[in-house]
């Protein structure tokens, strides 16, 4: 039986539970999509800087849209399970712009996009969320649109009416279309609470070292957890460490826990 893309886009929004949040090890890649799925992923999120890192461009609405796009088509082509799509700002310097990257990640097959505010005026989100919503329903296509708010990771406004702004920013993004809030930066347990509990929509908070467990969060409200760029940044200090021992000392010990050859060869035969 072939799976649809409405029933991917059906299973990937019943995986927003707490109790049980929705753990996504973010891809940048095929084969670390494969991985992750083989793992016991039930849906891959790709991450943005991964992807540009991975094509050569730094982070940061850089890479072009048909590069973006081309990725997500191929990682979806490559697993089973719902894919959804971190495009940054939208890849494109409006909202129309933002609309014709939504037709063509739905086109890739893929179930949900990120969008983020950055340092933009939440107006300017308010409006690329809009136009993302009405991409979607012009092609009949169901899309979780997760919302993205930078006032924590990049220490925006007053740390004092912070929460304040956050919770603002989250409503006016709902009302705008957004089915989830993803809220980056935030490890305080009182913080992340207040947000779950103020927010009508599933919340995504990205974790990682020193970040409650997934279960801890799940308590709290959230409803998804993301390790964002982690995982590649992770895999490219296996890089630099390999390089470091082989040109340094000329020895290799950070290869000793590297996935067999036949095991990730094999993924990729499948």
């Amino acid at each position: 039986m072939t799976t649809t893309q409405s029933d991917k886009a059906r299973l990937f929004r019943s995986l927003h539970t707490p109790p049980v949040p929705l753990p996504l090890a973010n891809a940048w890649d095929v084969a670390s999509a494969r991985v992750i799925e083989a793992a016991g992923a039930p849906a891959i999120a790709t991450t943005s800087a991964g992807v540009a890192w991975s094509l050569g461009s730094p982070d940061g609405d850089v890479l072009s849209r048909d590069r973006a796009v081309d990725l997500i088509a191929r990682i979806v082509a490559a697993v089973a399970v719902p894919v959804t799509a971190d495009i940054e700002g939208g890849y494109g310097k409006d909202a129309a712009g933002v609309a014709e990257t939504v037709s063509g990640v739905l086109a890739a097959g893929a179930v949900g996009v990120n969008i983020e505010d950055g340092t933009r005026p939440p107006a300017e989100l308010a409006a690329r969320l809009a136009a993302a919503r009405q991409s979607a329903d012009r092609a009949g296509a169901d899309l979780f649109l997760n919302a993205r708010i930078d006032t924590f990771l990049f220490g925006l406004g007053d740390p004092d009416t912070r929460l304040k702004e956050t919770l603002a920013r989250a409503h006016m993004y709902v009302d705008a279309g957004a089915d989830g809030v993803f809220v980056p930066g935030v490890t305080d347990t009182a913080t992340i609470a207040a947000l779950a509990r103020d927010i009508s929509v599933p919340l995504n908070v990205m974790a990682g070292p020193g970040a409650p467990t997934v279960a801890e969060l799940g308590a709290l409200g959230v409803a998804r957890v993301s390790l964002g760029s982690g995982v590649a940044q992770a895999a490219y200090a296996v890089v630099r460490r390999a390089a470091q021992e082989l040109f340094g000392t000329g020895d290799y010990d950070s290869l000793a826990q590297g996935i067999a050859f036949p095991e990730l060869d094999a993924l990729l035969s499948e």
